[in-house]
């Protein structure tokens, strides 16, 4: 089987990709060594940015009618509620220019579902029961190896299949990092009678008893979250007798209470970062080349922002738009990002930081990158590198005019921007004056359309 790119993995990460891809006219597959989508509500929180990039792609009316909104936590001591407490900042200045101010929840099961769907309805393809083993590349391509025993070929190969990247492990690029917490964490969807579902109920632990616990009500579905903690070097029970004994020891709860346990893992929260994002013709993304805490809620809409970044590059390379060095640009932007919003979750989960602005990733930008030329002397609030704002000038909403696969020209009163396909802003000046070489460098029409 020929193919232009093999992404292996049908996560978030592996199902963005390909649809962006897919709207690119781009001969991608999708391949998942399990037989299905993955279970489980696991990473549940979508970020505002995650859900801009969403929009784009034309998911987001699906992904809002299917979650909804974090819940306060109550918190709980004895039996009695003792508190509450709102886990997330408000809004602040300099964030009125999106239409999402808060995290959104919805079960990344569900959100799977949705974009296969997407895909599908776009031409793509998921190839389940498909375990990439090992590649070969040359200076034409890359040859993926089954463990069935095929082979398929591609131009380019993105590796998206998780934290224990078997397609990482073969090209032998490491990773650095470091545990964040040696309490090993229990994670399961559970159904619970005697707790009401407009509160994420906490039970933090008391005194020499067991650990903390949580159980988040996930919206869209009947199911709570539960997170557990336990103390180093247990071996967690994941069976549904362990589950319902984990939550009758850290709460009021009778073993009875929880009526079916429909998915369990258990992990230990570490952070680490892949030393580089390529080989050749061979490029990381999501959790293969970043593992986060999932405190904050990072992991999957960093991952998002990876395939959204990479999307564009590998289109138009594929395309003859732009040389094959276009692609050093994904790990020059998107290594630094993923370092810095390591270093934030790590924070969070040690209780250094807040959820805030900073985990909503609207600031997060590209201007140090060598895309981004910013030739104002005086640059304004947006500047090569950011995201462009969610704004509505003459009556015109930004992001309609910026919704596609192509670049976009924007002239406002106050200067020239063009922005690329993701969002962010490639040039800016007062004047048009020197736009002409950087279109150049991508072969973009006048207007910022592919030529």
């Amino acid at each position: 089987m020929d193919v232009d790119v093999l992404i292996v993995g049908a996560g978030p990460t592996g199902l963005v990709l390909g649809i962006d891809l897919a709207r690119r006219g781009v001969r991608a597959l999708v391949v998942e060594r399990g037989e299905g989508l993955a279970p489980g509500s696991r990473g549940k929180g979508l970020q505002p940015r995650t859900l801009e990039v969403y929009e784009d792609l034309g998911v987001l009316d699906e992904i809002l009618a299917a979650g909804g909104p974090y819940p306060v936590q109550v918190i709980w001591a004895d039996g009695r509620q003792t508190g509450e407490h709102v886990m997330f900042d408000p809004a602040g200045d300099g964030e009125e220019d999106c239409r999402f101010t808060a995290p959104f929840m919805i079960p990344q099961w569900r959100t799977l579902e949705i974009l296969r769907a997407r895909l599908t309805e776009l031409g793509g393809t998921v190839a389940f029961g498909r375990e990439v083993v090992r590649v070969d590349q040359d200076e034409h391509g890359v040859t993926a190896h089954l463990a069935s025993g095929g082979e398929i070929r591609a131009r380019y190969a993105v590796a998206a299949d998780g934290g224990r990247s078997a397609v990482r492990r073969a090209l032998g690029i490491t990773m650095a990092g470091e545990p964040v917490d040696p309490d090993p964490l229990l994670v399961a969807d559970v159904r619970v009678r005697g707790l009401d579902r407009d509160r994420w109920h906490v039970f933090p632990p008391a005194g020499d008893g067991p650990g903390f616990a949580a159980l988040c009500p996930l919206a869209g579905t009947e199911d709570f979250q539960l997170v557990a903690r336990f103390p180093e070097g247990t071996a967690v029970d994941l069976s549904p007798s362990g589950v319902r004994k984990a939550v009758a020891e850290r709460t009021h709860l009778a073993p009875g209470d929880v009526t079916d346990v429909s998915w369990a893992s258990d992990f230990r929260p570490r952070a680490a970062l892949a030393e580089r994002f390529r080989a050749g013709r061979v490029l990381l993304a999501g959790d293969a080349a970043h593992i986060h805490s999932p405190a904050g809620g990072q992991g999957l809409n960093t991952s998002v922002q990876d395939a959204y970044n990479l999307g564009w590059k590998l289109g138009a390379v594929l395309a003859g738009h732009a040389p094959d060095s276009l692609l050093d640009t994904y790990e020059e932007e998107r290594r630094p990002v993923a370092a810095h919003v390591l270093g934030l979750s790590t924070a969070i989960h040690r209780d250094e930081a807040r959820r805030g602005a900073q985990t909503r990733q609207l600031g997060l930008h590209y201007r140090r990158s060598s895309l981004s030329e910013e030739t104002r002397p005086a640059p304004g609030r947006v500047r090569a590198g950011d995201r462009v704002p969610d704004l509505t000038v003459d009556g015109v909403r930004l992001f309609d005019r910026l919704r596609g696969p192509d670049w976009t020209l924007l002239t406002l009163d106050r200067g020239v921007y063009l922005v690329r396909p993701d969002g962010y802003v490639g040039w800016a000046g007062d004047t048009a004056e020197g736009l002409g070489a950087y279109r150049a460098r991508f072969g973009l029409g006048p207007d910022g359309s592919w030529s």
